[in-house]
């Protein structure tokens, strides 16, 4: 997993592996980016990964189908914040200047097509200030005496704490749901080698009860699971406790995960048709057990 909301999920299952109560025997990668694990993954050095959900697309791409999805298990964490200016609306911030992070990925093309649904030409209406790292954001807000930013959780509990007077404004994936096509806004997902999958399938099928039973303890019990966090160095507990609410952290498989995954990669695949890996997987991308 990733040091960042879509392994949050995991942790109590983690913590069941390390005191041996787990069905499964695990071993567990935490990494700072997708790049270390994505080699990782495709090598056969990981059997699983929890990584973007567009990536996964991109790897059933490029290995012609050897990447599979198992859940979806995080969705949207993206907020619009702001210090010294009200926005109540998408339709708001016509004329003004957003901070963001991560242009030509995930965060970009889900600000692109809010904006551009909601009647607000992203090119022509707004300014958006690119920065490399949500830490530069925070920093740029805390001199300011009036910004608006897209920051990402647990980014958006980090400047909470650290930048005066800041509101979080808009939640995106509220902002996403309100446009009724048919998808969902989707942050993280579980990704399995096709090889392991068909081999393994009862393993499987242990660990994906086990990891669902790990996203329902963290939902329900935040305070004990931000020490779990802290614990495997995902983040520090007193950001985690206050960022978890706010991660959108599920499980979904199934059925239900092929029609939110199907049609968010859509969105992203009119936006980018690189984004996914040059076209939408086809139905064996999608794991059934």
């Amino acid at each position: 997993g990733l040091t960042g909301a879509t392994s949050i999920g995991m942790v109590k299952l983690m913590e069941d592996a390390e005191t041996g109560s787990a069905v499964n025997s695990y071993d567990f990668t935490v990494a700072g980016s997708a790049d270390e694990l994505t080699p990782k993954l495709i090598q056969g050095e990981l059997d699983i990964a929890a990584i973007p959900a567009n990536l996964a697309s991109v790897l059933y791409n490029n290995t012609k189908g050897e990447i599979k999805l198992l859940a979806v298990n995080t969705l949207g964490v993206l907020y619009i914040v702001t210090k010294g200016i009200e926005i109540n609306a998408i339709s708001e911030l016509k004329g003004k200047t957003i901070y963001a992070t991560a242009k030509g990925s995930v965060p970009e093309y889900v600000l692109r097509y809010v904006l551009s649904s909601n009647g607000v030409d992203p090119d022509k209406d707004i300014t958006i200030e690119w920065k490399s790292e949500p830490t530069e954001v925070v920093a740029l807000m805390s001199a300011s005496d009036s910004s608006i930013a897209l920051l990402p959780q647990p980014y958006v509990t980090v400047a909470g704490n650290s930048v005066e007077g800041l509101t979080v404004a808009l939640d995106m994936t509220e902002e996403w749901n309100k446009l009724n096509n048919g998808s969902t806004l989707i942050t993280g997902v579980l990704a399995v080698r096709r090889e392991f999958a068909e081999k393994y399938p009862r393993q499987l099928g242990a660990f994906l009860e086990e990891y669902k039973a790990s996203t329902e303890y963290v939902n329900a019990n935040v305070e004990e699971a931000a020490q779990l966090v802290e614990k495997f160095g995902i983040f520090k507990a007193a950001v985690a406790v206050k960022a978890i609410p706010y991660c959108n952290i599920t499980y979904m498989a199934g059925e239900e995960m092929k029609s939110a995954v199907s049609g968010y990669l859509q969105v992203l695949l009119d936006q980018n048709p690189k984004a996914v890996g040059g076209a939408l997987p086809g139905d064996d991308f999608y794991y059934a057990y």
